[in-house]
């Protein structure tokens, strides 16, 4: 699905006309609700760096820009709006969204440590060959978790101290770490 098709996925979950597992439970409703306003959030004031913009206009080649994700992952409320935004500056990026939990289930071959995390991220040439894959947070959200994880913050804190991490990165980092790979990628 392209970022449209899941935006309208999340308000048909939100509006109670598609009621599916885990969006039944009211915990994961109450995740994608605020999933929800995070996007749109940033759709609004989320900034592209001059930086950003020029290395993915100089992108020549087709890509396909592969987003393994679900409406209820507080993360990829974060890393969608940027990406979209980053792939509407070329018509060479073809940006496409996999629900993690439906088929091809294709995370199961992108797995981060062991583990589902998403959202993965999987940039592909016209060949339909992997250029790189990032995620499933950026490096500092990363390292913010597992020392929270490390001082066995209870949830609630650790998902609040997440939030607080990406409001005052403002997108900075994910734009940072996806242009070195795209340039890496670019400069062969």
């Amino acid at each position: 699905m392209n970022f449209n098709d899941y935006l309208a996925y999340t308000n048909r979950i939100l509006s109670g006309e598609l009621e599916v597992a885990p969006y039944n439970d009211p915990a994961y409703f109450e995740y994608t609700k605020l999933n929800a306003t995070r996007m749109k959030r940033w759709l609004k004031t989320g900034e592209l760096t001059e930086e950003t913009i020029a290395v993915v206009k100089s992108i020549v080649h087709r890509q396909k820009w592969l987003v393994i994700s679900e409406p209820w992952c507080g993360d990829a409320a974060h890393v969608l709006p940027f990406l979209h935004k980053m792939s509407e500056l070329n018509k060479k990026v073809d940006l496409e969204i996999e629900l993690r939990d439906s088929r091809p289930f294709r995370i199961e071959k992108y797995l981060t440590n062991g583990s589902k995390s998403i959202p993965i991220l999987i940039v592909r040439n016209a060949a339909f060959e992997d250029q790189f894959v990032w995620g499933p947070r950026p490096t500092g959200a990363k390292e913010l978790r597992l020392e929270l994880i490390a001082k066995n913050t209870p949830t609630d804190e650790l998902k609040a101290q997440m939030q607080q991490w990406y409001n005052e990165d403002k997108g900075m980092e994910i734009q940072h770490e996806i242009v070195a790979k795209l340039k890496s990628v670019l400069e062969g």
